[in-house]
């Protein structure tokens, strides 16, 4: 019977959630903000420069933070919101294994992702709108997601089974979401650099943005970004473990385990987390790597371009090479070749190169008399305009106080023309039509439950 035990208690929650309880009203509210996130992208004519693969990301982005958040919601409720109603109580007092009672609230708690990943597939589809990118937003949304929405429902429960009451639960779950989420929302400048970078790596929340907004918008490949899928793992370890192994076998009707430990850690939680991140930012400075600079023999070099004009539509990529020559009769110095694009239109934005191409610097260790090297490049059209792509070639300096004469190449005139801007009209069955459905089933569900209520002669909720 208590191998069962986890089963029993997972149908218990799981009709808890779905049937009359919160996984359906928060579902509900997910689908109606994905419907009017859709609709204002396909409608808003400021949008209509953001291309399909932007598109799907942002909205697959929001689609995993809501996930998150509400199995965070929901793990926080699972067990402080029992002591509050007082029904924990009677579930302890059975013969039950503590370890299997927390096993079956936690999956039944994990239950809204696998929904909202696919509430969102037929809203990635129409916006995609034929791109490749829908099925690799597909492929690694349903990665982080079955990553992180364990990870943020487990962190919900721990917090919970360290609470007496679901407000104490809540507010601190909530504030470990908004620890989370902030640094995502940093400005761009802010996260550059070593302790940027860091931060972008270390953030279970982060990493994952960082990650498909890479991959799927810039066209990044995966072991440039691998790293990425360190700190998710990582997490879900950690908090699983936290669970499990330490929180579950001590399950009681108040909050945390009978110890000096549980104290210190309700206590200082809060602190030790900010303590960590201010430390690992500044800590981050001193595990840069110092870049050597081989001396520069001064050797005439020369580099030229295989295309010098190109139209293409916004969302499209450009590929061509570069052909760096060693001219003279001695070795060259370490070469660096990187590229530059410059929007031409004097009122247009600025370019940020490395959100255009996947590659923005390439390194050559050295030439000998005579021999060249040929290097491809990819550009990705973001927005429609007139620009100017350039190669850069730059000897490396002999050292620390010295210079050298940086060499260009021509340049390659890309033209991006608009893509063709989504049809509201065709959007907006999927943004009213999916929330009625599901707002007529829950309904349904609501009516059943009422109806079984009543014909029960008014017994229990």
């Amino acid at each position: 019977m208590r191998n069962k035990t986890w089963f029993i208690v997972f149908r218990r929650e799981l009709a808890d959630l779905w049937i009359g309880g919160k996984a359906l009203t928060l579902i509900l509210i997910y689908t109606i903000l994905l419907g009017i996130i859709t609709y204002v992208m396909a409608a808003n004519s400021e949008l209509s420069i953001i291309p399909p693969k932007e598109m799907v990301y942002e909205t697959l982005k929001v689609a995993i933070s809501v996930g998150l958040f509400i199995g965070l919601i929901i793990g926080a409720d699972s067990i402080s919101g029992e002591r509050e109603r007082s029904t924990l109580e009677s579930l302890l007092l059975t013969p039950a294994n503590r370890k299997q009672i927390v096993i079956g609230k936690f999956l039944a708690a994990v239950s809204p992702w696998p929904a909202a990943m696919l509430i969102v597939i037929p809203y990635l589809y129409i916006l995609a709108q034929g791109d490749e990118v829908f099925g690799q937003a597909l492929f690694w949304g349903a990665i982080f997601g079955s990553l992180l929405a364990p990870a943020y429902t487990a962190l919900g429960m721990f917090v919970s089974f360290w609470s007496n009451s679901n407000k104490t639960s809540m507010f601190v779950s909530l504030g470990i979401y908004l620890l989370f989420l902030l640094p995502t929302q940093l400005p761009g400048r802010a996260q550059t650099g070593d302790p940027g970078r860091f931060l972008q790596n270390v953030n279970p929340m982060q990493a994952p943005n960082f990650f498909l907004a890479k991959y799927l918008v810039n066209n990044r490949t995966l072991p440039e970004l691998w790293t990425s899928l360190i700190s998710p793992t990582v997490f879900l370890l950690i908090v699983i473990a936290l669970l499990f192994l330490y929180a579950a076998p001590g399950l009681r009707i108040e909050a945390g385990k009978v110890n000096k430990f549980g104290v210190l850690f309700r206590r200082f939680k809060a602190v030790s987390v900010a303590i960590l991140l201010l430390i690992s930012i500044f800590t981050s400075k001193v595990l840069a790597k110092e870049n050597s600079l081989p001396e520069n023999g001064g050797q005439p070099l020369s580099i030229s371009i295989d295309l010098d004009y190109k139209a293409v539509k916004a969302g499209e990529s450009v590929f061509f090479n570069t052909i760096v020559k060693n001219n003279s009769s001695n070795e060259s110095s370490a070469l660096i070749v990187a590229m530059n694009i410059i929007n031409l239109n004097a009122q247009g934005d600025v370019v940020d190169p490395e959100d255009w191409s996947p590659q923005r610097t390439q390194y050559i260790e050295k030439l000998g008399p005579g021999e060249e090297n040929t290097l491809s490049w990819r550009v990705n059209a973001i927005f429609d305009g007139d620009y100017m792509i350039y190669i850069v070639l730059i000897p490396a300096p002999e050292g620390q106080g010295k210079t050298s004469q940086p060499i260009a190449s021509s340049g390659i005139h890309l033209t991006a023309t608009k893509f063709t801007r989504l049809n509201p009209g065709g959007v907006l069955p999927y943004a009213i039509g999916i929330p009625v459905i599901l707002l007529l089933g829950t309904f349904f569900v609501y009516r059943r439950r009422r109806n079984a209520i009543d014909e029960g002669g008014g017994g229990d909720a």
